[in-house]
């Protein structure tokens, strides 16, 4: 034999292999053996079975119960630390600047923003308006080191910072707002 003619044997054993693996007896008669599908087991080979359960049932197998739908993997939800019970929350700083008479235009909760996915900045809360973006941090120290990052275009009061830099606020009106939330409690 030649190596020219191993391909064409090749493709004739395949061929061969196909054919025989496709035929079937089967005359469509009811006493038939069916075929088996691609879902059933092999045969010759064990099923494993079921460990009993606590109350001594055993659970029904995994052909009785289905196919497993897979799901896509999806990131666990990103958890915020808590805002100190002392601190005001960002919605009840935006709600007393509202009461108090101060431009709050189209208030957001963004606080998605402060997890690993959003900004990074480790707030417990954060509540965006055209005209000041109000944060709370879970304690004192993070705020102040935020406050001190973002320099003259921010405030600070315990954990809550208000920040101007995206703010269309005038700096004559920056203390109407820090007035606000030093009052409350």
């Amino acid at each position: 034999m030649t190596t020219r003619n191993l391909p064409a044997v090749g493709i004739l054993l395949v061929a061969v292999a196909l054919s025989a693996g496709c035929g079937s007896d089967d005359d469509g008669s009811p006493t038939a053996t069916p075929s088996v599908s691609s879902e059933a087991a092999p045969t010759g080979l064990p099923t494993p079975q079921a460990a009993p359960g606590a109350d001594g049932a055993t659970p029904p197998s995994a052909a009785a119960q289905g196919t497993t739908q897979r799901r896509p993997a999806s990131p666990p939800p990103v958890v915020l630390p808590k805002r100190p019970a002392s601190a005001p929350g960002a919605k009840q700083v935006v709600d007393a600047f509202r009461a108090a008479g101060l431009k709050v235009p189209r208030p957001k909760d963004r606080s998605v923003d402060c997890g690993p996915d959003g900004l990074g900045l480790g707030c417990s809360e954060l509540m965006a308006t055209d005209a000041v973006t109000v944060y709370v941090f879970p304690d004192e120290t993070s705020a102040s080191d935020i406050a001190e990052t973002w320099g003259g275009q921010s405030y600070r009061r315990g954990a809550v910072v208000l920040n101007y830099l995206e703010a269309k606020t005038p700096a004559a009106d920056r203390p109407r707002y820090e007035k606000v939330l030093n009052g409350l409690r």
